[in-house]
């Protein structure tokens, strides 16, 4: 800790014959210059007595130089903010190279409106492992500025394996965060990059439904939820937590990773089915579906205001379709810099 001391300047010998101390200057200093040149050693001296006795706080603050002591964010949040009535984490299955529409994404999803029930959602894009320099440093910034990346260890791939490398990793990943036993999160969805999952919509959804052994989303078959061999295609659909531990503790999963030519969410599908579990399934249809292109598939069809996920955004024109029909940029302030609004 820095004291004052005060500085002791060389004083020139004078003569003695030339000194003739003024009558108004007093030769002892004033009240006011002892109490100055007093003060910094009272001020050590109350310190040492009041700080001493917690001798490992006063080492820290010395330890730590100047720099206030940090605390993680997430744990300053988690000891003043009430827990939510419900917990949801929406992973996006991305690849490393797909800078811009992780950008699009980030821009779509913060811009949606305030939730309308007490729901905390987490939305992280999933890749697996960078193979190129160049991935390292961009996704290195997305992570520096964002917080958001999760990287399995896999080799990217669409039906190779990383839906189950996905959720078998979540418990792991998560553990320990909480209170013991308390599971992180509520239900956990998978999601593609070319799909706009409306959260609201989501949350409010999801506080209707069962907390154990859910499987939500697009049926397939249409409109056949009675089929056992049905599936949940993979625009995006929802599975409770206990299914995602299902998914770790189980050898059906774990010896049945892929089945070609069958895609991953198939696959996914018939794990629950030979495990009987997933009882609880759910079609969201027509609140899922593909953007209506063209007259066709069951689960092509045009925008509805009570959607859940709007598919198939493949590029930046139909995203832009389905961003102007929920009026994502409604609260755009007129400026002069925008000519032509």
């Amino acid at each position: 800790m820095e004291q004052f001391v005060p500085s002791h300047h060389h004083i020139p010998t004078m003569k003695k014959h030339h000194y003739r101390p003024s009558p108004e200057i007093s030769i002892c200093p004033k009240a006011s210059t002892t109490a100055f040149l007093l003060f910094p050693f009272l001020l050590i001296a109350l310190i040492f007595l009041v700080i001493h006795p917690n001798e490992f706080w006063l080492q820290s603050i010395v330890s730590s130089g100047c720099e206030t002591p940090r605390r993680p964010a997430a744990q300053f949040v988690d000891a003043v903010a009430p827990k939510p009535a419900l917990r949801i984490f929406i992973g996006i299955l991305t690849r490393p190279d797909t800078y811009e529409r992780r950008h699009l994404l980030r821009n779509a999803y913060a811009l949606q409106p305030n939730l309308t029930v007490d729901a905390r959602i987490d939305v992280r894009f999933v890749l697996c492992n960078l193979t190129k320099e160049e991935q390292r440093v961009l996704v290195a910034l997305e992570i520096l500025r964002y917080d958001d990346i999760v990287i399995l260890n896999c080799g990217e791939n669409l039906n190779d394996g990383k839906t189950f490398t996905y959720f078998s990793s979540l418990p792991a990943l998560f553990k320990g965060e909480g209170e013991e036993g308390e599971k992180p999160y509520d239900y956990v969805l998978k999601a593609d990059d070319d799909s706009y999952v409306r959260l609201d919509a989501l949350a409010t959804t999801l506080m209707k439904m069962p907390r154990e052994d859910l499987y939500m989303g697009f049926y397939i078959p249409c409109k056949n939820i009675s089929d056992p061999d049905g599936w949940m295609t993979g625009m995006a659909y929802a599975i409770s937590w206990d299914l995602v531990e299902w998914i770790v503790e189980s050898d059906i999963p774990r010896n049945n990773k892929v089945h070609h030519p069958l895609g991953e969410d198939v696959v996914l599908a018939y794990w629950f089915r030979d495990g009987n579990r997933g009882k609880n399934r759910v079609d969201m249809n027509p609140r899922m579906y593909d953007i209506y292109v063209k007259n066709g598939r069951c689960y092509s069809r045009p925008f509805i205001p009570d959607t859940i996920v709007v598919h198939r955004l493949k590029d930046n024109a139909r995203w832009a379709r389905t961003l102007s029909y929920f009026n994502v940029t409604r609260d755009l302030k007129l400026s002069k810099f925008y000519h032509g609004y």
